[in-house]
């Protein structure tokens, strides 16, 4: 079913929406300061590829830093991209078929908000736990 889901997805909007991911990753990585931010919007584009079989989990070992580059990230990209998944995530709700990618496009957006201080992890229905 995740297959299914998410060759889905990335037909009907996950492969758009990676693409304003890898946007926001190249222009943070040339302003070389930004450089995490750009490493975390990539990692983002790679998780807006493939949603279906995987979570945020929040890292432990992240601290103020990532607080107050979430700030920064919100102010300069987060607030566009969080806005291009409702307004797909609506757009999508419209069918019976889209409503299962409207709501994953609406999970999304907290991590459009506030990239920093989190990792994706496999969910493994097998054993119970993330991996």
């Amino acid at each position: 079913m995740r297959l299914l889901l998410n060759a889905i997805w990335l037909i009907c909007g996950g492969f758009w929406l990676a693409i304003g991911y890898l946007v926001a990753g190249i222009i943070c990585c040339v302003l070389i300061v930004t450089i995490p931010f750009g490493i975390a919007a990539f990692r983002n584009a790679n998780f807006c590829l493939w949603p279906f079989g995987r979570t945020l989990v929040k890292r432990r070992d992240s601290g103020l830093g990532s607080a107050l580059g979430n700030v920064l990230w919100l102010v300069v990209a987060g607030w566009w991209l969080a806005l291009l998944h409702l307004v797909t995530g609506i757009l999508q709700c419209v069918t019976i078929v889209g409503i299962p990618l409207g709501l994953a496009n609406i999970k999304l957006i907290p991590v459009a908000l506030w990239p920093l201080g989190q990792e994706i992890a496999w969910i493994d229905d097998r054993l119970g736990f993330t991996r």
